[in-house]
């Protein structure tokens, strides 16, 4: 076995299946979802889970959505909305 990560990972294959069940959803609900139905991690061990998913085309960005509110950095937020790509 080399060295490094290995290739799979459980926590994409659990965001699969949230995917699967939810169609789309920005990258802070998939934790909140994952956090109910499998062993804590953390928001950023998730995000960086996406991006490597969308690397190899598991995960795909459906959409890029600015939000008006009312946050401790501002008055926006930008949400990435994910779904599953062509190799999930």
């Amino acid at each position: 076995m080399g060295r490094g990560r290995p290739p799979g990972s459980i926590v994409r294959e659990r965001i699969i299946a949230i995917l699967t069940e939810v169609g789309k959803a920005y990258g802070y609900k998939i934790h909140k979802l994952y956090l109910d139905r499998f062993p804590p991690t953390t928001v950023e061990n998730i995000y960086y889970h996406l991006r490597q998913g969308v690397k190899i085309g598991l995960f795909k960005v459906a959409a890029v959505k600015t939000e008006k509110g009312k946050y401790s950095w501002g008055n926006n937020v930008e949400k990435r909305y994910y779904s599953l790509g062509k190799r999930s």
